[in-house]
């Protein structure tokens, strides 16, 4: 399949890229840059160059058969610029005809605390720092003419460097990791690799439109995968518990997002075969800190 992907270069979107490949697909990613542009095409891969924001690389992106948005905007113009690359999408899919699918991804902060195992079913009561991508699901999947919509609510991604995990991860080898609260708290996880695996079958499954969860389901507390990390560590860390009023007055909104209780389930994405290779972090701490050790090299 010819499939068009924002974010190529991005954590999630840089695995995305290396299943759809490994899978056969024929890719090409929009990049804000030359530079990554020519890395992308070091690998076989055609580039598009544009500001995700702003819609001069719509006419680039019409005719392919799936559309992949993963890329994300840190600025504080955020939501606003998501949402243009949205109807970008959209637009570039309709012109495409033939009910090309546009995959969205969100994420399960947008669920809020969770009192029990929250399907795709679940009520949505988001996380005040995730709060924005809550409409631009639902305009996604609104606008449902002229192409099929998909959206991917992923948990927290683990896997390399980077991300929250690998943040983890790298305070944990420099001696000193902080935890939001008591640490009591679960996070609901996914492997990058399995995330992408995921992203590669709702672009070839027949029959797929809606939401979709990505979690690996292991329900394990912040402080267990702490633990975990600190018997795996050369030297010991320091865990520092932070109250949340004082996170909350350094890291605003996102600390109550990472101090969020959450236990997420993924049917819909297993129903189609989906099965992550990875159950946690803390079990397979050893194999994650050689993965980031590795990318540190790279």
């Amino acid at each position: 399949m010819r499939i068009f992907l924002t974010g190529p270069t991005g954590y999630i979107g840089s695995a995305v890229l290396e299943a759809l490949v490994r899978a056969g697909h024929s890719v090409t990613g929009l990049v804000r840059d030359q530079s990554r542009a020519r890395k992308l095409k070091k690998r076989g891969v055609e580039a598009v160059v544009g500001q995700l924001g702003e819609t001069t690389w719509r006419d680039a992106a019409v005719g392919f058969e799936a559309y992949i948005h993963t890329a994300y905007d840190a600025s504080p113009k955020a939501a606003e610029v998501d949402r243009r690359a949205v109807d970008t999408l959209i637009s570039a899919a309709k012109l495409t005809g033939g009910l090309p699918r546009v995959i969205y991804t969100s994420g399960v902060w947008v669920l809020g605390p969770t009192r029990g195992p929250a399907d795709e079913t679940a009520p949505l009561a988001p996380a005040a720092h995730s709060a924005w991508r809550v409409p631009n699901e639902q305009h996604l999947l609104a606008a449902a003419t002229g192409f099929t919509p998909v959206v991917v609510r992923p948990g927290i991604v683990y896997g390399g460097t980077r991300g929250i995990v690998g943040d983890l991860l790298r305070d944990g080898v420099n001696g000193l990791i902080r935890i939001l609260g008591d640490g009591r708290n679960r996070w609901a996880t996914i492997y990058d690799r399995d995330l992408a695996d995921l992203y590669e079958r709702l672009v070839a499954a027949p029959d797929v439109a809606g939401v979709y969860h990505a979690t690996d389901e292991a329900d394990q507390p912040v402080i267990e995968i702490v633990e975990a990390l600190s018997r795996n560590t050369t030297h010991k860390p320091d865990v520092r518990f932070v109250p949340i009023e004082e996170a909350r007055a350094k890291m605003g909104t996102y600390a109550d997002a990472l101090a969020m209780d959450q236990v997420v389930r993924s049917p819909r994405a297993r129903a189609l075969g989906w099965v992550p290779s990875l159950r946690s972090i803390a079990s397979n701490m050893p194999r994650l800190l050689e993965e980031w050790r590795n990318g540190q090299k790279d």
